[in-house]
């Protein structure tokens, strides 16, 4: 795998600026900029959070992405001149000429980001991201945010469910950019995916600017290109040792294609001419990458045994063969036939090679049936994954918010009649507890200035799902969730790559119990608020009843 270049670096972050300009938000973080600002309010010191209410898919876990390119966002944030006019002829005609001015100088040297590292497993309204800073300047903040947070999460949790599905045994490819929704969203899914625990993908951009391995051979419109065998040119191909004498390869391969006939007791007149002569001239133009697709016509009556005699004849010039791709019908049933045929032909022609190619299995692989061929006999070595991993096709959105949760250092929260919607106010410090196996069980919502839980000592809480009844635990190990990752304009941690933020999600993966990590009916995991914590919240909640009637008040 090659790493990413400087340049391509570069490319990265300029790519975060001009896909997540200040202007990539909605009209109203603007309005209320203008109102705050119009109040005196603008400087006033603010907490937001960025969390999620429920778990995707169904599932007991999801995976914190994109906080790479939110760093990026924040360090480079501020308006240009044509922003800012652009901004003068879509705000109201009364708005003041001097709130303006007032944009022109914004940037984010004021704001502090607190987040959980890119690449954790996370659970359900734990914040994930505090965002401190001017009133004005970290609600603008909102909408972009959650954009680089919202998606990049979401196919990253998808793509950690197909893992799981397929388990470590088989490699995954990543092949969704024609279905994804948009270039952006194509480009995002790569990265991402491979983060989540894909090994390959089809994006040759996300190749070049995230150091993702990349792979693919060819289409079935390149098998269909050929008709006859006299459309391979050339037809020759030096021994793979270099001698100087070329091979006529069109001979050789009809007589690998009768043994190979005869062994099977194949009908030579099902095979198809033109799909032969796709193979060679393919394999001759890259012998050391011979992978074709051999389900254009018919894998059994054609497909594989035009491989079958391609192959053979590049294992006899001293090239290795690397496999075959299957795109329709019963995937395990084939693959175990291909890989019977493999066999026989390597027992009978004395060509050990043939029992080391992989079988590459594509056809509309969902989550599903990825987890019904690993209860099926099969010989697939790599699955290629599309639709149903980058377009999120079981749900579309993982539903991040944002939502303040102090201003001048009082704690605010929501009250909704929809509970689900009510937040939990109040600057907060997140802890995980673990168990003496090293599985985390808890996700504790402290005060901040509370003094963290200990391990081996017991506490009480309050899970923020059930009948809201307190318990009482005993971690043997406490881990601090969040970091600060952004001060005074500048970024704190080091900026990951792919490689090394995906490694991050496989050990997080690992400490996760199996009971949360199973894809069907997960056991819930807790999330919990502090004894401190919780009576604030319940004070405030009775607080908000008792001044409803302030119309009243002398």
């Amino acid at each position: 795998m090659a790493a990413p270049s400087t340049e391509a670096r570069g490319l990265t972050e300029r790519s975060v600026r001009e896909r997540a300009p200040p202007l990539l938000t909605d009209l109203y973080q603007f309005t209320m900029a203008y109102a705050y600002w119009r109040a005196g309010r603008h400087q006033e010191p603010a907490v937001f959070e960025l969390f999620f209410r429920d778990n995707p898919f169904g599932g007991g876990f999801s995976l914190f992405a994109g906080l790479h390119d939110c760093l990026l966002f924040l360090r480079s944030f501020g308006f240009t001149e044509p922003d800012v006019e652009f901004l003068r002829s879509v705000l109201p005609p009364n708005t003041d000429p001097a709130f303006f001015d007032f944009l022109r100088g914004l940037d984010c040297s004021a704001v502090t980001l607190r987040s959980v590292p890119e690449g954790s497993v996370v659970f359900a309204r734990v914040p994930l991201m505090e965002v401190e800073g001017p009133l004005a300047v970290v609600q603008l903040l909102e909408t972009s945010l959650l954009c680089l947070v919202n998606y990049a999460s979401l196919v990253c949790s998808n793509a950690a469910r197909f893992r799981l599905a397929a388990g470590h045994h088989r490699k995954l490819l990543e092949m969704g950019l024609r279905r994804a929704q948009g270039p952006d969203g194509g480009l995002t899914a790569s990265r991402y995916t491979y983060i989540g625990g894909f090994d390959l993908t089809s994006n040759v951009q996300a190749g070049f600017l995230f150091g993702i391995p990349v792979v693919g051979t060819m289409a079935h419109s390149y098998v269909t290109s050929f008709s006859s065998l006299e459309e391979v040119w050339p037809q020759t191909l030096v021994t793979a040792n270099g001698d100087a004498d070329p091979v006529d390869v069109i001979s050789l391969t009809k007589g690998w294609l009768r043994r190979v006939c005869e062994l099977l007791g194949a009908e030579p007149g099902k095979i198809r001419e033109g799909e032969l002569a796709a193979f060679l001239s393919y394999a001759i133009a890259y012998p050391h990458n011979f992978l074709p697709v051999i389900d254009s016509y018919s894998v059994e009556c054609s497909g594989l045994l035009n491989f079958c005699a391609v192959a053979l004849v590049l294992c006899e010039l001293g090239y290795q063969p690397v496999g075959v791709r299957l795109d329709s019908g019963d995937l395990c049933k084939q693959s175990t036939a291909v890989r019977r045929v493999f066999g026989l032909c390597s027992e009978q022609f004395s060509v050990p090679a043939l029992n080391s190619l992989i079988i590459v299995g594509t056809n509309n692989i969902s989550e599903e049936s990825m987890t019904e061929l690993n209860k099926k006999a099969n010989e697939i070595n790599v699955v290629g994954v599309g639709t149903h991993l980058v377009t999120c096709t079981k749900q579309p959105s993982l539903g991040c918010v944002y939502k303040l949760v102090e201003v001048r250092g009082t704690p605010r929260m929501k009250i909704s009649e929809d509970p689900e919607k009510t937040t939990v106010a109040g600057r907060k410090a997140v802890y995980r507890l673990l168990d003496a196996d090293g599985h985390p069980f808890l996700d504790l919502l402290c005060l901040k200035v509370e003094p963290p839980p200990e391990a081996g000592c017991t506490l009480t809480c309050y899970p923020l799902e059930g009948d809201n009844a307190p318990v009482s635990v005993t971690p043997a190990q406490v881990a601090c969730l969040r970091k600060e990752v952004f001060l005074k304009g500048q970024v704190k941690e080091p900026l990951c790559g792919a490689a090394e933020t995906r490694a991050k999600v496989q050990s997080s993966l690992q400490t996760l119990h199996p009971r949360h990590k199973r894809l069907q009916e997960p056991d819930s995991y807790m999330v919990a608020l502090s004894e401190k914590l919780h009576h604030m919240v319940t004070e405030l909640q009775k607080g908000n009843s008792s001044n409803s009637n302030f119309l009243l008040a002398n």
